[in-house]
């Protein structure tokens, strides 16, 4: 795919001021770990995440996603009644029914007339959020729009240490099952997106391509689909780790070579390079198998944790914020979701 007539004016952001050290987790795990005789330390040793942060409990969705939208708005100048389109695209979610994008909608005080609806596909959510924004400014249906995500990965840790504490017949091959879900942090990001012709800073999107392996649907599971804020029922995780670390990277290859070939790129035209943040040693392989500079890449795994749709567009953002992102600067944003899926969008910043 690519595109002619699409810019991405701003990024806004929110982040939780409460903060969850990888060793604090440990520290309520302490019973499993002398039952497997596992040293504290390995959560972080085998994840490279020290800290994540949460959301105060009962914090909807739609509170945070509205705050980061808020700042990108601001921050694109693009004034709210020109906003066509809302898109709401994270796992959490304030409840099944209706779509969370009312919610922000309405927070938000954007026109009645804004095309408004949910997209949820695990961590590659935003991104696909994009993607289709980008399609309906092309097509000409919207001159500018807003994506925007939260996730909340708290409940999700304290469901499965509770899992862990209570199961009688622990091994160490079921608490490496488990870690996944405590590498889970919160956040939400929004970003502003428009056609070219009211564009005020020039960050071009410029196209992308899409790669999935579907036959590894089965590596990550949530068990039920349930509101992630009710305290009655909440889903548990699975996940192989190590399945999703050989596919994924597996499929991350083949996606990245099919980018480069529809961009017209060489892999060193390429100056910086965000991708989804599961674990530092998952970027980490990515980055070595595919002979990519690592000084290309902006890490924030180790702060933030694994927060989900929202991890790759807002390293984007803070790279953006802290400078590290240059006018000029030909980027690519690679994304990736449990199913497996996976998306690569090529931008000049």
């Amino acid at each position: 795919m690519r595109y002619r007539t699409v810019c991405v004016e701003a990024f806004g952001y929110e982040l939780p001021e409460k903060v969850v050290t990888s060793q604090s987790l440990e520290e309520r795990l302490a019973p499993v770990y002398a039952k497997v005789h596992r040293a504290s330390g390995a959560l972080e040793l085998m994840t490279g995440i020290r800290e994540r942060r949460v959301w105060e409990e009962g914090t909807p969705p739609s509170l945070p996603s509205t705050k980061a939208a808020e700042k990108a708005i601001a921050k694109s100048g693009i004034d709210k009644k020109d906003i066509e389109c809302l898109l709401h695209t994270s796992v959490s979610r304030d409840f099944l029914e209706p779509a969370t994008a009312t919610v922000v909608h309405n927070a938000l005080g954007l026109p009645k007339t804004a095309t408004i609806f949910d997209i949820s596909n695990a961590c590659l959510g935003f991104v696909n959020g994009m993607v289709t924004l980008a399609n309906m400014i092309e097509l000409g249906q919207v001159k500018a729009g807003v994506v925007v995500a939260c996730e909340a990965g708290t409940r999700l840790a304290d469901v499965t240490i509770e899992q862990l504490l209570q199961d009688e017949d622990m091994t160490r091959g079921k608490l490496k099952l488990g870690f996944a879900s405590l590498t889970m942090g919160s956040g939400a990001v929004a970003v502003v997106m428009t056609h070219s012709s009211i564009s005020k800073t020039g960050h071009k999107l410029l196209g992308g391509v899409v790669r999935n392996a579907s036959e590894h649907n089965g590596l990550c599971r949530v068990d039920t689909d349930t509101c992630f804020y009710d305290p009655r029922s909440f889903p548990s995780l699975y996940t192989d780790s190590e399945g999703i670390l050989i596919n994924g990277v597996r499929l991350g290859m083949e996606t990245w070579e099919c980018f480069l070939r529809e961009m017209g790129w060489k892999a060193d035209d390429v100056d910086k390079i965000f991708t989804h943040q599961v674990s530092a040693v998952h970027q980490s392989l990515f980055f070595e198998t595919l002979k990519l500079d690592k000084s290309k890449g902006f890490s924030t795994v180790e702060y933030l944790g694994n927060t989900g749709s929202v991890s790759l567009p807002v390293s984007v953002a803070l790279g953006s914020e802290n400078g590290y992102l240059k006018p000029g600067d030909k980027t690519a944003m690679m994304a990736a979701g449990s199913g497996l899926n996976c998306i690569v969008l090529g931008l000049e910043w």
